[in-house]
């Protein structure tokens, strides 16, 4: 049926279905570039103008932060931010223990006084200032490909030195179409983010892994964070004396929510999409690619899972890494289920075809695309040579190693010339990382984890000498020799690690330290592969924009979006709530409502709601957040499919998530969800299984993004959890 489905909107029409995404709702785009699509934003029915969206100093974009890895946005003048549950998850990780299980229980803070350290690696990032520095990037680059590599590393770190003269602030220099343009994002830094309120990940992540990228959803996945400074205003790190944040904006939020058809937009920092890629470079990751990644993160869930069940402080100390791994193991099978059932790999290759005859009119002697082509073979081959030896490098303890021994010899560089990552401003995220290791590592299962990656790399044929002479040094039987390096090693220890980011090279070479030992076997190894991908990188910074520069006048030339792939820096999307029709034939409808989630309730986990939310459903405690009806607007796909008038389609419950077409992807988890007027109705959080492979293919048809309703969460904070604190500080409209 999936096959039936999709192919026929896919492929039946030859490239209907791309001229069909032009009007559709696909996007990712840089606020700049809204007033450019102001007649679509229009024609959508988003009520608030695209210049006023375009201003990041304006409402409510000055309310829209990033957590470094997704988003969040600030809903009081009180620094009070919400994102996802499972974007916080890391700060009620490091929270809980056996004797307090945040992650189970749930965490509320009555007052601020009881507010608590969302840990030291935490930090809020308020964009505040985007510039386009291709000129500054690209000028005169040269054609050695090293040498311009080089350049354009070192250019960018001058930009970012010059951004950062104000130490509270972090800037960065990001590409846009493949190496075409260049922007400078400048961003004010929280270093103080506090724990204020999340529910239990009963409740946050009902359904777990089985439920993980499908619909219907029941997910409570919405936390609460704080934002504190100094006394003086200004960003500071965690004091019990700080103060809360007073933000340049917060946003409003409409207590009604949203029905089906009405319009939505999305603001977040999208992280990485492939549509401008290859056919060449989809088969790879489809061929070879992803089902290795699939296989190795297959076995590291089943350890962590084996041993977490018999060990509760096992279990917690790696509840994030655990989850963070089977969302991306359920990722790429959904990637691995969609090429297969949709063709994509066909599609692509159609549309390609199209391009390059196009590009022959054009350019009748163009080597555009075989010059590219023949660099992504030896990119192709050489991540499959490098695939098992990097991963064999994978032990927590050696990572750190590795890191520290860089540093050590990056020291030996003046500041402006070391590797980014390695740089005065980088030492304090350094160390929060060595730190970091406390909380989400233990040894014992650090090693059998390891163990399996050396096992691993044994197997296959792709030999690497550095690493063969270290494995030939000792004759004992492997996993013998791994438990006495971990026995051995000081690195288990902070204190430790942190000492090593003050010594010198010679201190590193004369240390008997086990994985310092290694770390320094395989420097010299790692540095010629790392110039080599560097050299191959420099080759692809002529290839890439050359073939972006075409693309983007071929799709100029049909009148289809030209946005940037997503590469982690904020973007807007809009779209509709609505609901597709799904593979098993089923249309899905947009909404979700309490009951569903009672009738799924086993008691047993995923699928074990708290006690009280289950009371509070049963009870029909709705209060003033049930809706009589969510289906009347006649613009909605279930209207079109079925009579509204025949289907009254009566709700009278509470939404718990809903569906839109707004186009996402990873790191647009607790985007906010706005209304046409720019109030917030949801929080992102997940997609639809048939629309994960939109990070290659955006098709119109059936991709979805999957939305906390901000009912649910009033209602949550409401009748569940009493958050009344919290509730009062928020600005709700009707």
């Amino acid at each position: 049926m999936r096959k039936a489905l999709i192919v026929a909107l896919a492929l039946s029409s030859g490239s209907a279905l791309v001229h069909r995404a032009a009007i559709a709702d696909e996007g990712q785009w840089q606020p700049h570039q809204l007033p450019s699509i102001a007649d679509k934003l229009k024609q959508r029915g988003i009520e608030i103008p695209a210049k006023q969206l375009a201003d990041l100093t304006q409402y409510p974009m000055n309310a829209v932060v990033s957590l470094g890895y997704c988003t969040a946005s600030f809903v009081s003048p009180k620094g009070l931010v919400v994102t996802n549950h499972h974007c916080a998850y890391g700060a009620i990780q490091h929270n809980s223990n056996k004797d307090h299980n945040y992650l189970a229980d749930g965490f509320l803070a009555k007052s601020m006084s009881e507010e608590v350290s969302a840990g030291a690696n935490e930090r809020l990032y308020i964009t505040e200032e985007v510039k386009d520095v291709t000129n500054q990037v690209t000028a005169d680059l040269g054609d050695d490909p090293l040498t311009r590599y080089q350049t354009i590393a070192q250019r960018r770190k001058d930009l970012i030195k010059q951004c950062e003269s104000d130490p509270n602030y972090r800037c960065s220099v990001s590409s846009f179409h493949n190496g075409l343009e260049y922007y400078q994002i400048k961003q004010l830094i929280i270093r103080d983010v506090r724990l204020v309120y999340a529910p239990s990940e009963h409740a946050a992540s009902f359904g777990g892994a089985i439920d993980n990228y499908e619909y219907p959803r029941h997910s409570a996945d919405f936390t609460f964070l704080r934002a504190y400074v100094g006394k003086d205003g200004k960003p500071a790190q965690y004091s019990k004396d700080n103060v809360p944040y007073v933000p340049k904006g917060f946003v409003k939020i409409n207590e009604n929510g949203v029905k089906a058809g009405d319009a939505v937009f999305a603001a977040g920092y999208p992280g990485r999409t492939s549509r401008y890629r290859l056919t060449s470079e989809l088969k790879f990751a489809n061929d070879w690619q992803y089902p290795h990644l699939a296989e190795r993160y297959q076995r590291r869930i089943d350890t962590i899972e084996q041993m977490g069940a018999d060990n509760k402080d096992i279990k917690i100390q790696y509840a994030s890494t655990l989850a963070s791994t089977a969302n991306r193991m359920k990722k790429l099978n959904g990637l691995l289920d969609g090429f297969r059932a949709t063709d994509i790999v066909g599609i692509k290759q159609h549309k390609e075809n199209e391009f390059k005859a196009w590009l022959v009119k054009q350019q009748p002697n163009s080597e555009i695309v075989s010059n590219l082509e023949a660099l992504l073979k030896e990119q192709h081959a050489s991540y499959m040579q490098g695939f098992y030896f990097d991963n064999a490098q994978s032990s927590a303890l050696l990572e750190a190693a590795k890191r520290l021994y860089r540093l050590a010899n990056e020291k030996q560089k003046p500041d402006a010339k070391r590797e980014a990552g390695y740089q005065e401003r980088d030492m304090k995220l350094f160390a929060a990382r060595l730190k970091r290791l406390d909380t989400r590592f233990d040894a014992r299962v650090d090693k059998v984890m390891w163990l399996q990656d050396l096992m691993a790399y044994e197997k296959q044929s792709d030999r690497v000498k550095a690493l063969e002479t270290w494995l030939a040094q000792d004759k004992a039987p492997l996993q013998q020799r791994v438990d006495k390096m971990y026995a051995q090693s000081q690195l288990t220890k902070h204190e430790k690690r942190l000492h090593w980011m003050n010594a010198s090279v010679a201190d590193f070479k004369t240390s008997q330290d086990p994985f310092i030992q290694l770390a320094v076997a395989l420097y010299d190894t790692n540095m010629r592969n790392e110039k080599a991908a560097k050299t191959l990188a420099g080759k692809l910074s002529i290839a890439r924009p050359a073939y972006m520069g075409a693309i983007i006048a071929y799709n100029k030339s049909l009148d289809l979006p030209v946005y940037p792939d997503a590469n982690g820096t904020l973007r807007v999307t809009y779209g509709v709530v609505d609901g597709y029709q799904a593979q098993d034939g089923m249309y899905k409808q947009p909404f979700t409502k309490l009951e569903g989630l009672v009738a799924k309730n086993t008691g047993v986990e995923p699928f074990n709601a708290p006690a009280k939310l289950i009371k509070a459903i049963k009870d029909k405690d709705y209060g003033s957040h049930e809706v009589e009806s969510v289906y009347p607007d006649p613009r909605s796909m279930l209207c079109r499919l079925f009579s509204c008038e025949a289907n009254p389609a009566k709700f009278e419950s509470v939404p718990v998530n809903f569906l839109s077409s707004v186009d996402t992807t990873g790191g647009n988890s607790g985007s906010p969800v706005f209304n046409a007027n720019g109030e917030l109705v949801g929080l992102n959080f997940d997609s639809t299984y048939e629309a994960i492979t939109k990070d290659w293919f955006f098709n119109p048809e059936i991709t979805r993004a999957v939305h906390v309703d901000i009912r649910y969460i009033l209602w949550m904070m409401d009748k569940v959890d009493h958050a009344d604190n919290l509730l009062k500080e928020l600005d709700l409209v009707k």
